[in-house]
């Protein structure tokens, strides 16, 4: 009995052992997969990154001065604002990375292409706006004009030092976005669009401002300011250390996770951006604002309605808790991204807290510049951006069955749009600072679309069919190239011109006159293979038979002296 309960024993402690020794590979290998729970942790902590300033202020302002055609203009905004960026998270993933997709164009191009986007996306355009939007609805508000400056320089100070703390750990941003700041955001929004269902209002007012045509249009291009396309191509860095905290460590499974719960935080942005761009509509049909205005006064203008004067601090808390989570977001993916592709400048290695801490001050200065000038600075960039961005994920989504065939369609494609993209943007900052450029304007206006911003769509469509006629003309002459009749064909001429060669040669030197002939006969013998076409042979490996036999002549005469 004892032995057979030792023998149980330690059969049982093999199966246990068995077990741990499966559970460890499948962590390590990443075997196993995300549970529910946790990648609703992902997916809010996702959308937490995603939904900052520009996505608060954007889809309100679509639905005020929409109105009545908001539908057709919040479907444009959500196509830009949503679709784009979740293509991009996918285009991304099955790429490997957005190096490896922008690579396809050049690799100068990624390197270039990818600074452009994480600046622009964070120390120099985004986190400032953030800080800037959160400032001007929580503090302005109960400050007056001459305490603004101290103010606001007290206000960003305390706001960047605490999310420069909670980006010092980006692998575990899920733990405080995904489980505590994200919901709490998500709850607000869902008060205040349910306390709209109660508010007696008049009929959607007319369209007004640039919605008064092609709502559509103009809601798609109100897009791009959320900059979630271009923030997307690299929040896959963050959320896949996050998902590889949860035990997901084989790449693969991991680049999966990251495209689901992209997904899945492109649903909550969508539904959100249809709430809010419901209460924008509301607000502006009771309290109608002008182009010049912003979503922050819609929203501020319906939060006093409903809730009195608690509605401005309400709204307030709203867009602090908004944009400390997206800017928290932004400064860990762009810190991470510096890290991983500048680990030494100059010989010397920077740390991951290094770059925050750069990146942190530099925001932080620049939040200062005021909300107004960063929105007007950021917009032709972002118009420059985007298109790229647009063409790379679409050339990317149809890399496997079409694109990977026809590899020169993503440099031309990319080319034409960049250098369209830029010609705009360059025409939109002359005309901010009151100049003008004729000629260059004359040739954009050519180019259908670019009263709307969507020159670049025949460019990139022309560069790609120039792409592809380059891609099956080099794919033809390879195959001729490489087809066994041409080859064996070349071959035989060659061979034939050798051999006439050859034959050429040993006349010559049969001559009477050998030392002259033979030097003669090499000298035809190499215009002979310049005419034909062919390498002329190499003396210095062949056996010379005329130079031996001039030997052998030279050792019997002497030897007949003798």
């Amino acid at each position: 009995m004892n032995k057979s309960a030792a023998q149980g024993d330690t059969t049982d402690t093999r199966t246990v052992a068995t077990k741990t020794t499966a559970v460890e590979q499948g962590v390590t290998t990443g075997r196993r997969t995300l549970s529910a729970h946790q990648r609703t942790i992902v997916a809010i902590t996702f959308f937490s990154m995603f939904f900052g300033a520009g996505n608060l202020i954007f889809p309100p302002y679509v639905g005020a001065l929409a109105g009545n055609a908001s539908l057709g203009a919040l479907v444009g905004f959500i196509i830009s604002a949503v679709s784009l960026p979740v293509l991009a998270v996918v285009a991304v993933s099955k790429a490997g990375g957005f190096a490896n997709m922008a690579g396809r164009v050049s690799r100068i191009f990624a390197v270039v292409l990818a600074v452009a986007i994480i600046l622009t996306i964070g120390p120099l355009f985004a986190i400032p706006r953030g800080a800037s939007t959160s400032y001007e609805m929580m503090v302005a508000p109960f400050v007056g004009a001459d305490n603004h400056v101290v103010a606001q320089l007290i206000y960003s100070a305390v706001f960047f030092i605490l999310s420069f703390i909670v980006a010092q750990h980006p692998e575990k941003l899920s733990k405080v976005l995904g489980k505590v700041m994200g919901p709490i955001l998500l709850i607000m929004i869902a008060i205040l669009v349910i306390v709209c269902f109660f508010i007696h209002h008049p009929a959607f007012s007319a369209p007004t401002g640039d919605f008064k045509a092609h709502q559509f249009v103009t809601g798609f291009l109100n897009g791009y300011q959320t900059m979630d396309m271009l923030a997307g191509a690299y929040f896959g860095i963050v959320i896949s250390a996050n998902i590889g905290a949860f035990g997901v460590k084989n790449e693969k499974k991991n680049h999966h996770e990251v495209a689901f719960t992209g997904c899945l935080a492109g649903i909550m942005l969508a539904v959100v951006y249809g709430a809010l761009g419901f209460v924008g509509a509301v607000s502006g049909s009771l309290f109608p604002i002008s182009p010049d205005e912003t979503g922050a006064t819609v929203l501020t203008n319906l939060a006093k309605s409903a809730f009195g004067p608690v509605g401005i601090v309400f709204i307030g808390i709203i867009f602090v808790v908004a944009c400390f989570n997206c800017c928290t977001g932004l400064l860990s993916t762009v810190s991470s991204f510096f890290h991983e592709q500048f680990p030494t400048v100059f010989g010397k290695k920077v740390s991951y807290r290094a770059w925050s801490v750069l990146f942190t001050v530099v925001a932080f200065i620049i939040s200062n510049a005021g909300l107004s000038l960063i929105i007007q600075l950021a917009a032709p960039i972002l118009e420059a951006l985007y298109p790229i961005a647009i063409v790379l994920v679409i050339l990317t989504l149809l890399h496997k069955k079409f694109t990977s065939h026809y590899p020169r369609i993503y440099f031309w494609s990319v080319l034409f749009t960049t250098i369209v993209s830029l010609c705009s943007c360059i025409l939109a900052f002359v005309h901010m600072a009151g100049g003008s450029i004729p000629p260059l304007e004359h040739v954009m206006s050519i180019i259908p679309g670019y009263g709307m911003s969507l020159e670049w769509i025949l460019p990139a469509f022309v560069g790609a069919v120039i792409g592809f006629d380059l891609s099956m003309f080099h794919r033809n002459w390879k195959r001729d190239e490489e087809d066994p009749h041409v080859v064996a064909a070349r071959e035989a001429k060659k061979q034939a011109a050798l051999d006439s060669l050859m034959q050429s040669g040993r006349v010559i030197r049969d001559g009477s006159d050998e030392d002259d002939e033979t030097d003669t006969g090499n000298e035809t013998d190499e215009e002979a293979a310049k005419d034909e076409g062919v390498d002329a042979p190499d003396t210095s490996q062949t056996p010379d038979t005329g130079g031996a036999a001039d030997t052998a002549d030279t050792a019997d005469t002497t030897a007949t002296t003798k």
